[in-house]
């Protein structure tokens, strides 16, 4: 096939300078995610991940669309991903790991 090349070749030539942004980029993605995408890449679909949960796939859909949810509803979903939750707040000086949401016995 004409026009086609592995990514590599088309990689080949760029700048040292290019190189270490598109890492960097890549590095920040990964850090990133929305939490379809996260399940995803985990390849768990949302009827696996319903039934882990004891809900309909219905109902996960509409959970990935939310902007705002309970920590303890956030947190049941990682752990079903096979995740932990921890909520860490960033300033300039530091991070502190808020522990007020560890897990509850049920």
């Amino acid at each position: 096939m004409t026009g086609h090349q592995k990514f590599s070749h088309l990689t080949q030539d760029f700048s040292p300078a290019r190189k270490a942004k598109i890492v960097a980029k890549k590095a920040q993605l990964k850090e990133e995610m929305a939490l379809h995408e996260l399940r995803q890449a985990l390849k768990i679909s949302q009827a696996e991940l319903a039934e882990k949960l004891q809900v309909k796939q219905p109902a996960i859909s509409r959970l990935e669309k939310r902007t705002d949810m309970y920590v303890s509803h956030l947190r049941q979903v990682i752990e079903v991903m096979g995740g932990e939750l921890e909520i860490v707040a960033r300033f300039a000086d530091g991070e502190v790991k808020i522990n007020n949401f560890s897990e509850l016995n049920p």
